[in-house]
């Protein structure tokens, strides 16, 4: 590949955790260390661009001294004046979906020389109500390029759309997928699902074709297949990729595989700092420059040297010669042995090491048929020597001797690792215990407790809460849209409907605007009483015509009365709720205790003049004479003001017989409170 115009190199790193122990008086910088060399590494090597794999960060939130460093750390080295080579000829709207939506060297504000671009993983993923991480603060000032960010949404598989940034150098054509950091459940259930996660390719354009680009994947998932339905099987992947890169398992099996059968090869960088003291994390830390031409690329595998020295042992006691399972003092000897011998060996200088650390040292315990020790006081002498002193010694006890013969020992990546052990999601809780979620579906709440627990994030049920009452009212508010009727329309309707019941439309009227006021009602019932006492017995006073007009158009009251009285009844169903109005017709029968209530009845008539003010209509009336009777006047409930001089003033509006209410001026009708829809005059 000596043609550099058309050869694209790329330095290719994992899991860097910056922020990792920074609290440690020892630990603290190695993160930050370690990252510098690979900047420096890029440098060096005058590639076009870095591609980290997520977790840059350690933590989602990390500490304003881990953002300076890293910020530092970026502009010292991708901030300059050195040319890029390459052009990003995909929309870059899609690719970087931010507020500038661009590559970053393309900003005239700024001189980027070294492009960085970055995925996120599991620490660093976006979360809260803005689904913002750290990255995206790195993004915004314009130091690397944030692509891969998926905004699922909602509960469910979801879906989502993967699209390439097209990169063009000369005549290499590079098709750079990212797919950031989804929880492996539900990745997983989204693969199996047809059609949920879709590839993008890029279009044939100036006589080229599909397969004239070289497709590279970065994704960050687990690959460990402890558990199916917790990891992401490679065949799950599609065929047309040539190369991808897998980020979040930190063992570093830096040079490429091929997966039998799919036709492209994985790299796993590992994790440049020592997160898990375990045995894969002990292995050396490397990165991958790539060199790309055309459809074939060159692997070259770089070591870094500032890494501090881990070393890592298994020891069974049971198996050990000089070891006396009733003198603890031989045990003490034995592992302070081990632990010599261990610091000795990262002291001497290596080549890759030409500065010497304190190392980290890890032996594991098989302590069957033998008492533990204190690991603190184990490693208090050993303070000043190495890293870790407090956790040198991790006891466990081994389960049933494995069957090895005609099996196979199990490999080394199989092993569970620690921070996967004692782990129960809230959909294991629920199917354990039988329980039925009906408001919030269980995936966001196991989302939502994880950001809360691992991640720090005190919105994560509020976040999770307001993102499913906004679909429940979306939901909603389209379903209403297709069942809605328009006012004018019911009004249209409860006409049609009054129409149909002849001259009672008035008192319907009456009805609607005071059917939920039963001492209203109690005195149009009086009135109406009074009417037909004075209409069929005699030695009274002959009612005013309003009153004998009341009596023949009939009153409406609430059917909750008894009597002796046959009634028809017509209802009016209406599509809104608490929007019904009944009228009703009655033939009141003359009762023995009507003639003891007709001087009272009278008594209200009378004082219901047509004079009155309009302000004056629902004004209390004074108490009549003989207690408290059906036939008392009395203030309207909750503010209604309806009486009945208000219906007779209605009532004498349509009377254009009688000469004397011609000169009367007429009265507006009563105030129509809450929603129940009254009907409007035309």
């Amino acid at each position: 590949m000596g043609d550099e115009s058309n050869t694209l190199r790329v330095l290719v790193a994992t899991d860097c955790h910056l922020g990792y122990m920074e609290k440690d008086e020892i630990r603290r910088f190695d993160s930050f260390e370690a990252f510098e060399e690979i900047c420096s590494l890029a440098e060096q090597n005058k590639v076009d661009f870095v591609l980290l794999g997520g977790d840059l960060f350690h933590e989602n939130k990390p500490s304003h001294s881990t953002l300076v460093k890293t910020i530092e750390i970026l502009r010292r080295y991708c901030l300059n004046d050195q040319p890029v080579k390459f052009q990003v000829v995909s929309d870059q709207t899609i690719n970087f979906p931010n507020r500038f939506g661009q590559v970053n060297y393309e900003d005239p504000n700024f001189n980027v020389g070294l492009p960085v671009f970055t995925i996120h993983g599991n620490h660093d993923d976006p979360a809260g109500v803005d689904n913002l991480s750290a990255i995206d603060i790195l993004s915004a000032c314009n130091l690397v390029n944030y692509f891969g960010k998926m905004d699922l949404g909602g509960s469910g598989v979801g879906e989502i759309a993967v699209y390439p940034v097209l990169v063009k150098k000369g005549t290499t054509f590079v098709a750079l997928y990212g797919l950031g950091n989804i929880r492996d459940e539900r990745l997983n259930r989204m693969f199996q699902t047809p059609h949920a996660v879709q590839w993008m390719r890029p279009e044939t354009q100036d006589g080229m074709s599909v397969s004239d680009w070289f497709n590279i994947l970065v994704l960050h998932q687990n690959r460990i297949k402890t558990n199916p339905k917790s990891a992401i099987n490679e065949h799950f992947l599609p065929r047309f990729l040539d190369f991808i890169v897998w980020g979040h398992e930190h063992e570093c099996l830096i040079d490429p595989q091929e997966v039998p059968g799919m036709g492209f090869h994985i790299t796993q960088p590992g994790s440049s700092v020592a997160t898990s003291l375990i045995d894969g994390e002990a292995k050396p830390k490397h990165v991958l420059l790539l060199e790309i031409k055309g459809n074939q690329y060159r692997p070259t595998k770089i070591p870094l040297r500032s890494v501090r020295p881990f070393h890592y042992a298994e020891v069974v006691l049971k198996d050990e010669v000089d070891v006396d399972p009733n003198d603890q003092a031989s045990v003490l000897e034995h592992l302070d042995k081990i632990v010599r011998n261990l610091i000795e060996k990262s002291s001497q200088p290596t080549a890759s090491r030409p500065e010497t650390k304190l190392p980290l040292i890890r032996i594991k315990v098989d302590y069957s048929g033998f008492s533990t020790i204190n690991p603190q006081r184990f490693g208090q002498k050993y303070v000043g020597k190495v890293a870790n002193p407090q956790d040198i010694l991790i006891f466990s006890k081994s389960a049933k001797k494995r069957q090895t013969t005609g099996v196979g020992n199990i490999d080394d990546s199989e092993k569970l690792r620690p921070e996967e052990l004692n782990q129960q999601t809230i959909e294991a809780l629920v199917a354990e215990n039988n329980l039925k979620m009906e408001i919030l579906p269980v995936d966001d709440l196991d989302i939502a407790l994880h950001d809360f627990v691992s991640k720090d994030d005190k919105m994560a049920f509020y976040a999770c809460l307001q993102r499913n009452l906004e679909e429940t009212r979306t939901k909603l508010n389209s379903e209403a849209d297709k069942f809605k009727i328009e006012e004018e329309d019911i009004i249209v309707k409860v006409g049609e409907c009054m129409q149909d019941t002849g001259g009672r439309s008035v008192t319907a009227q009456s009805n609607l605007n005071s059917f939920s006021d039963d001492e209203d009602t109690r005195e149009m019932l009086l009135s109406a009483r009074t009417t037909n006492a004075g209409r069929k017995a005699s030695g009274f006073t002959r009612p005013s015509k309003d009153a004998t007009d009341v009596a023949k158009t009939g009153t409406s009251r609430r059917g909750r009365g008894r009597g002796t009285a046959s009634m028809k009844q017509t209802t009016l169903n209406f599509s809104q709720s608490r929007s019904s109005a009944a009228i009703r017709s009655e033939e009141v029968q003359s009762s023995s205790d009507e003639e003891n209530e007709t001087n009272e009845a009278n008594e209200v008539v009378e004082s219901s003049e047509p004079e009155e003010s309009p302000q004056q209509t629902g004004r209390k009336r004074a108490a009549p004479r003989g207690g408290r009777g059906r036939g008392r006047g009395a203030t309207a409930k909750r503010g209604r003001k309806a009486d009945i001089s208000s219906i007779q003033s209605m009532l004498m509006s349509k009377d254009d017989d009688d000469d004397d209410e011609d000169d009367r001026p007429k009265k507006p009708p009563p105030r129509v409170t809450r929603n129940y829809g009254a009907v409007r005059r035309r």
